[in-house]
């Protein structure tokens, strides 16, 4: 009976110990069951909120696309416009430089004529020199060489220094440099500047050099190898001769020798020119200006021959506005 007891209690420990732990389990399923509705509205509640995120930003993203897209018609119409504007230009361009090229050979004609007309007056100014030899007194008949007024009493010879004449036409111009003084048996004054307004000499700066064989063969000698800085571009040299040496009592004479105008506006010098070198009671000017033409820059040129051109055209207008004379040489050697 003992045994019997023993086994009862025994069994009946048993089915409560698992009868405890399922109904442990049950317990776990139904509070697990009773907080999954609230998860699960928590998740849904999230997921609205992602979406209505995206909704507003699928919002945004259209209404920049569609500032975007008014972006990018406006600039397809204004790129039409510029292409329409750029075809303009090119006809433009076509036209100027068919005009420029016609301007080109019609200088290149009038420089041929002008080489021409230079040439007879160098014949002429040999034979005048000679005849003057031959009669001492033709000089006083006279009041011009070669269709150049020699009437001055100082001279003034601006030289432009730069490579291209130091290269290719210095020997001509020492020899134009020496004719132009013999046209000139005696003056008061003489000057020697560049085309930048450097003075050949340094100690007659500002003033006049005297006027003695001795003097002129100096000149010569310096002339040889002077070499200074240049911008191929006279206009200084003739701005700061006639704003330093003009007197209302002194008739001058300045000399331009050159190939290139590399400046600015032609007529704005024209206008300045006109300024300082006042004229006097008779209308004349004070200061008169002559000019010689190297045609360096069409003989030595691989390129553009503008600067030859614009050189020959200043020259022009200024020589004619003040008395002077404009020889455009026919070679620079």
């Amino acid at each position: 009976m003992k045994n019997r007891r023993v086994t009862e209690t025994i069994g009946l420990s048993f089915l409560d110990a698992i009868f405890c732990g399922f109904g442990a389990i049950i317990l776990l399923f139904v509070l697990s069951e009773g907080g999954l509705p609230q998860a699960i509205e928590q998740d849904t509640e999230e997921l609205q909120k992602t979406v209505l995120k995206l909704q507003e930003s699928l919002q945004k993203i259209r209404g920049q696309t569609h500032v975007l897209n008014r972006h990018l018609v406006s600039a397809k119409t204004q790129i039409a416009d510029e292409k329409q504007n750029v075809a303009r230009l090119q006809g433009d361009l076509s036209d100027v430089q068919g005009e420029y090229a016609a301007a080109r050979a019609l200088a290149a004609r009038q420089n041929k004529l002008a080489g021409k007309l230079a040439s007879a007056r160098q014949s002429l100014t040999a034979e005048m020199r000679r005849l003057q030899q031959a009669s001492p007194g033709l000089r006083k008949t006279t009041s011009s060489i070669g269709g150049i007024p020699v009437d001055s009493e100082y001279i003034i010879f601006i030289i432009d220094t730069s490579g291209s004449m130091r290269n290719y036409a210095w020997p001509l111009v020492r020899k134009k440099m020496a004719e132009t003084l013999d046209i000139y048996p005696h003056v008061k004054g003489i000057q020697v500047m560049n085309d930048m307004g450097s003075y050949m000499f340094k100690q007659y700066a500002g003033k006049w050099i005297p006027d003695t064989p001795a003097r002129r063969k100096a000149i010569l000698k310096q002339l040889r190898n002077w070499s200074a800085f240049s911008n191929s571009s006279p206009v200084e040299g003739i701005e700061k001769a006639i704003r330093t040496f003009y007197s209302a009592d002194k008739k001058i004479s300045l000399y331009v020798f050159g190939d290139e105008f590399s400046g600015g506006s032609i007529d704005q010098v024209a206008k300045t020119i006109d300024r300082i070198n006042k004229p006097n009671a008779s209308g004349k000017r004070r200061v008169r200006i002559h000019a010689v033409g190297f045609p360096v820059v069409y003989a030595e040129s691989r390129g553009s021959t503008e600067t030859g051109v614009r050189f020959a055209t200043l020259m022009r207008i200024l020589t004619e506005r003040n008395d002077g004379a404009f020889i455009a040489l026919h070679s620079h050697k």
